[in-house]
C-alpha cells in the first residue's frame, strides 16, 4: 500500500469512526435478528460458541510482539474446526457472523494510528514509514491469525475451501448482506489465492491406472458434459484424449482443476463423436492422426476457491505439455458449450414482441417457414409461435425447420456472445473466461451438441476458442484494458448480419 493511499485510508477511518457505536447497535441488532429467526438456538448454544472463540481467536500480539508471538496449540485450531463442522447451517451462519464482528480489525486502534500519520507528514521519511508500517498492521483482522495457524494443521486448507464456500453460499441466497462477512470472504480469498498460486500447484495426467478415488472424484465433479459410467470416464482418459488435473500437496486426493482434452485430425465442430468415440485402452495413437488438441471440458472442483484463478493457468500448463509430447501440434482450440444463450434468446423474442419489432429478427422468408410450419398468422402470433417452439425443443424433430433457423440463430448466437456485455465484458461466462486468456472467438458450430442439454442451453450451438499462442498475450492484454474480443471473420460476418437486420 503506497503512502497516498494510506493517507488516504487514514482520512476515511478518521471520517467513518464516528459512525462505530451507531454501527455496533446495528450488528447486535442483526445478531438479534438472527436468534429470533432461529429460536431454536439456545442459551447454552450461545455460552458454547462464544467459549470456543474465546479459546480458539489468539489476542492480536503488539507491534512489537508480531513476530515473536508463540503459535496457539495444535487442538485450539483442531477444536474450532471439529465445532464448526458439528453445528448446523443456520448456526454456522451465527457463527461467522460473531467471528467476523467481534474478532475483525480494532478500528479503534486503526483511527488513532491513522490520526496519528496524518499529524506526522512533516516529520523525516523513517517516522512516516514507520507510523504507515503500524498503520498497515492495525487494519489486520484478528481472525486472519486463526485461519493461518488453520491452515497449518491436518486437512487444515481443505476446511478453510469449504468455509468460504459456506461463505459464498450465504452471500449468494441472501441471507446475510453484513460488511463484516463480506471483509472475512474477501480475507479468506486473499489467502487462498496465496496458499493455491500456480508454483504451488501440481499437474498431473489422469489415466485408468490412477487411483480409483481420484477417478470417481473426477466423474462426480464434471459440469460440462455428466459422466454417465466408468466406461465413459475409461474413454475420456484412454487414447486419443487426455485428462489433467491441478492438485495442491495441501489437499491430497483432491482434483482442484479438471481438464479434458480430445487429441484430433482438425479442430472439431461436434461435441457427440468426442464423448461418444470410443477406443478400446489397447490401441495405439497415430501420432499423424493428431494435429489437434481440442479442450472440451474444463470443471472446477471447489467452490471455496471461485475467484482463484486455476482454470487460465491449467490451459497454459497442458499447452506445454501437449507440445512437449507432440512437437508438430500447432492447433489448439476449445469446443465450447454456451450456457446463457437459450435465456437470453427467449427474453429478446419477448423483448421484440413487446415493442411490436418481430421483423427484425428473421429475414422474411425464414418467417414464411415459420408461419407455414406453425400455422401462426404473420407479426406477433408467428413470433409466440416461434418462442414456444423453441422452448419445447420440438423444432430440432423438423428438418425443415432446422434449416429454416439456422440463419437467424447463428446471427443471434453471435451477437450474445459477441456484443451483450456486462461492465463491458463479455456477458457470456465461458466467452469471458476463454478472452481473458488470449483466445480468438474462431468459429460456431450449427448442431455441434444434439443432447437435450446442449438443445435446452444454446439450441444445440457450441463454439471455438482458438489459441493461437503467439497472439494469446496480445489479445488478453486488449481484451483486460481495453475490452477488444478478436473474432475469426465467420463471427465478424454473423455479428454484421445480426446488426443489418436489427439495425443496430
Amino acid at each position: 500500500m503506497t503512502h497516498f493511499h494510506l493517507c488516504t485510508a487514514a482520512r476515511s477511518l478518521l471520517k467513518s469512526y464516528r459512525h462505530r457505536e451507531v454501527l455496533k447497535t446495528v450488528q447486535g441488532l442483526r445478531v438479534r435478528e438472527f436468534r429470533n429467526m432461529y429460536p431454536c438456538t439456545s442459551i447454552a448454544w450461545h455460552n458454547s460458541m462464544e467459549e470456543i472463540l474465546r479459546k480458539t481467536v489468539a489476542p492480536f500480539p503488539s507491534y512489537e510482539m508480531r513476530d515473536k508471538s508463540p503459535p496457539p496449540p495444535e487442538s485450539n485450531n483442531l477444536e474450532f474446526m471439529h465445532f464448526y463442522k458439528s453445528i448446523e447451517k443456520e448456526q454456522k451462519l451465527e457463527f461467522l457472523e460473531k467471528l467476523s464482528y467481534d474478532f475483525g480489525v480494532d478500528h479503534r486502534w486503526a483511527s488513532d494510528l491513522a490520526a496519528k500519520l496524518l499529524d506526522t507528514q512533516v516529520r523525516d521519511v523513517a517516522t512516516i514509514l514507520q507510523v504507515e508500517d503500524r498503520l498497515r498492521y492495525s487494519l489486520t483482522p484478528r481472525y486472519r491469525q486463526l485461519l493461518t495457524h488453520i491452515s497449518r494443521v491436518q486437512g487444515g486448507v481443505k476446511f478453510l475451501v469449504d468455509l468460504r464456500a459456506d461463505l459464498m453460499e450465504l452471500a449468494s441466497s441472501k441471507i446475510t448482506d453484513s460488511p463484516h462477512m463480506r471483509d472475512l470472504n474477501s480475507t479468506l480469498k486473499s489467502l487462498l489465492s496465496e496458499w493455491f498460486s500456480v508454483g504451488l500447484l501440481r499437474l498431473e495426467r489422469i489415466t485408468w491406472q490412477s487411483p480409483c478415488e481420484i477417478l470417481q472424484k473426477i466423474s462426480q465433479y464434471e459440469a460440462v458434459h455428466p459422466v454417465r459410467n466408468w466406461t465413459d470416464i475409461k474413454r475420456r482418459v484412454g487414447p486419443y484424449r487426455r485428462c489433467y488435473a491441478f492438485t495442491h500437496a495441501s489437499m491430497p486426493g483432491e482434483p482442484l482443476v479438471v481438464l479434458h482434452v480430445a487429441l484430433t485430425e482438425d479442430i472439431a465442430n461436434n461435441i457427440q463423436g468426442i464423448v461418444r468415440e470410443f477406443s478400446t485402452l489397447d490401441t495405439d495413437e497415430d501420432v499423424n492422426k493428431i494435429n489437434a488438441a481440442i479442450f472440451y471440458s474444463i470443471s472446477s472442483t471447489q467452490a471455496g476457491l471461485q475467484g482463484v484463478e486455476l482454470g487460465n493457468y491449467l490451459i497454459k500448463r497442458v499447452v506445454r505439455e501437449l507440445q512437449s509430447e507432440f512437437p508438430h501440434m500447432a492447433q489448439f482450440s476449445s469446443l465450447s458449450p454456451i450456457p446463457g444463450f437459450f435465456l437470453w434468446l427467449q427474453g429478446a423474442l419477448g423483448q421484440h414482441k413487446k415493442e411490436g419489432r418481430a421483423i427484425e429478427l428473421l429475414s422474411e422468408q425464414e418467417w414464411r417457414e415459420v408461419e407455414d410450419v406453425t400455422g401462426a398468422a404473420p407479426g406477433a402470433p408467428a413470433l409466440e409461435a416461434l418462442r414456444r417452439l423453441i422452448s419445447t425443443s420440438e423444432w430440432i424433430r423438423s428438418d425443415r425447420l432446422v434449416r429454416a433457423l439456422e440463419p437467424a440463430l447463428m446471427r443471434l448466437c453471435a451477437w450474445y456472445l459477441y456484443g451483450e456485455k456486462h461492465r463491458g465484458c463479455a456477458l457470456n461466462p465461458v466467452a469471458n473466461f476463454h478472452l481473458q486468456n488470449g483466445a480468438t472467438m474462431w468459429r460456431l458450430n450449427w448442431q455441434a451438441d444434439t443432447s437435450p442439454r446442449g438443445i435446452a442451453n444454446s439450441c444445440g450451438i457450441m463454439v471455438n476458442y482458438r489459441y493461437f499462442l503467439e497472439e494469446t498475450s496480445t489479445n488478453s492484454a486488449a481484451y483486460l484494458q481495453n475490452k477488444v474480443i478478436k473474432a475469426s471473420e465467420q463471427v465478424m460476418g454473423l455479428v454484421s448480419q445480426f446488426q443489418k437486420n436489427s439495425k443496430l
